[in-house]
């Protein structure tokens, strides 16, 4: 069995473990760090919305010795906007300019043609009306908010409502990270970032679940044993899934990877960015999400109830009694309740094969009679 094989194995039967339910602040307070970050980038600096959103016109052009600043300066002049041109693989040129009508396209592209030297006919000129672009962001955001409450709803029947809630945060964090990234490189927001954002809501939504199920099953019956409180429960449910979230996001980050740093970057292909760049950021702060925020945040709601409260009482209580000898050793046995603990509770050790059994007071192994031989 692999290095990994065998560290997920142990994770699984608690045998070690990290505590993240214990270190929960330092992960909110980097999460927090981090929003307030992509806020104050999404405040100052904003979205680059594409033509798509605004409206204007994409010009193509066929293969041509001019530079890219040649085309940007001559864009800019003929139509009085900025312009963004990226090089294409075949040596030709997009030149992309927002908030301009049919009338001055005519124009622009007669000007294309002049200085890049090509023929104003091999231009090829797509246009967009503000009022399409408008309709398109306006079913963006209903599409983001019926997949919210759907998922909101669909967690609360399948698991509970603080889980739901849990999900909800961990959703909203993974797209203000997201948001905030493209308006910190300043990306060009297009449908395919609105597409990209709905997939890694979903992939986010998957990962967390798989954690959440595991906690459901492992919380079975919780109040009626003395061993385990929810926050140790919770913790093992994120150890046991541990390795199969960092193997999905790894496996899953390297086409996007491929896609963003080799497709955009080197091919320079614009529309690769748009998709692959949310993609790349949703899918990293997803997996965050799901390990460091979700689970933990079910944890502290959960602790909030009288029942769990009562539970964290009854097991520290019961372990200080062990720890001074008032009582026999009630430590975590193998398929004895909810497997594994945190720190608190100490990691499950097998005991050491070949040892002697457990004596009576004799030190022969068998029970005193009282009488003197």
């Amino acid at each position: 069995m692999s290095r990994l094989g065998t560290l997920g194995a142990r994770l699984v039967r608690g045998e070690i473990g990290y505590d993240f339910i214990g270190k929960r602040k330092i992960w909110y307070g980097i999460s927090i760090l981090i929003t307030i970050t992509a806020i104050v980038g999404l405040s100052v600096r904003g979205l680059h919305l594409g033509i798509e959103f605004e409206g204007g016109a994409v010009f193509t052009t066929p293969k041509t010795s001019a530079s890219v600043s040649v085309a940007e300066q001559s864009a800019e002049d003929s139509s009085g906007h900025d312009a963004i041109v990226q090089e294409l693989g075949n040596g030709g040129m997009r030149v992309q300019i927002s908030d301009i009508d049919t009338s001055k396209s005519d124009e622009i592209r007669t000007q294309l043609a002049k200085d890049l030297d090509v023929k104003a006919a091999d231009i090829n000129a797509d246009l967009v009306g503000p009022s399409w672009g408008e309709q398109v962001a306006n079913k963006a955001w209903t599409g983001l908010g019926i997949f919210m409450v759907l998922v909101v709803i669909y967690l609360a029947i399948a698991f509970e409502w603080r889980m739901a809630v849990a999900a909800l945060v961990a959703l909203i964090h993974d797209i203000t990270i997201t948001v905030g990234v493209y308006a910190l490189v300043g990306f060009e927001v297009t449908p395919g970032t609105v597409i990209g954002l709905l997939t890694i809501l979903g992939y986010s939504l998957y990962d967390t679940v798989v954690v959440f199920d595991s906690l459901k099953e492992q919380s079975k019956g919780i109040t009626k044993q003395t061993k385990y409180t929810y926050a140790e429960v919770a913790n093992l449910s994120i150890n046991s899934t541990l390795v199969r979230s960092i193997n999905t996001t790894v496996v899953a980050l390297l086409p996007v990877a491929g896609l963003l740093f080799i497709g955009g970057g080197f091919l320079g292909a614009g529309m690769l960015n748009d998709i692959s760049l949310s993609l790349f950021v949703g899918l990293a702060a997803g997996a965050y999400s799901s390990i460091f925020i979700a689970t933990p945040l079910v944890s502290d709601l959960k602790s909030h109830e009288p029942q769990m409260k009562a539970l964290a009482k009854r097991v520290l209580a019961k372990r200080a009694a062990a720890e001074r000898g008032e009582a026999p050793g009630d430590g975590p046995r193998e398929g004895d309740g909810p497997q594994g603990a945190t720190a608190a509770a100490g990691p499950v050790v097998a005991p050491a094969r070949g040892s002697a059994p457990a004596r009576g007071r004799d030190g022969r192994g068998g029970r005193t009679t009282g009488k003197r031989r």
